[in-house]
């Protein structure tokens, strides 16, 4: 299998751990069992580093589509990626600063959650236009 499809593939599984991660943290966030959530927190902190880190491999499998846009503008590239990546982008710094944000229910843990949530969408639509591209490099 090319290295881009293990790429795609490991971004895929760590995506789906960290949304499930970050859901069941504000879920347990709701609650009163504060190991509950630690447990949470931590799972997600852990998950979310590694999708991090398998995102940066993707982007720079793709480095040239977004050194393109730099270089030309837009054009006919995807709207929907270049807002993907923001989100993306927004998503990780909200997260980092949680990092020195002590305790449940902190105004950036909430902006993180709702931006959670759209980044969730966009990968969740940005995976399925690659979808059939993604199984057939199983083969």
């Amino acid at each position: 299998m090319k290295k881009i499809f293990v790429i795609d593939w490991s971004l895929f599984f760590v995506f789906v751990s960290s949304a499930f991660s970050g859901i069941g943290l504000h879920i347990s966030g709701h609650g009163n069992n504060h190991e509950l959530w630690h447990n949470w927190a931590v799972f997600h902190v852990l998950t979310s580093f590694l999708f991090f880190v398998v995102a940066i491999f993707h982007i720079t499998t793709h480095w040239g589509w977004y050194k393109g846009i730099i270089k030309n503008g837009l054009g006919r590239k995807s709207r929907f990626t270049v807002v993907l990546s923001i989100v993306f982008f927004l998503v990780s710094v909200t997260g980092i600063i949680l990092l020195g944000v002590d305790g449940a229910n902190s105004y950036i843990g909430l902006l993180h959650y709702k931006i959670g949530i759209v980044t969730i969408v966009l990968c969740i639509g940005h995976l399925l236009k690659r979808i059939s591209l993604l199984r057939k490099s199983l083969k």
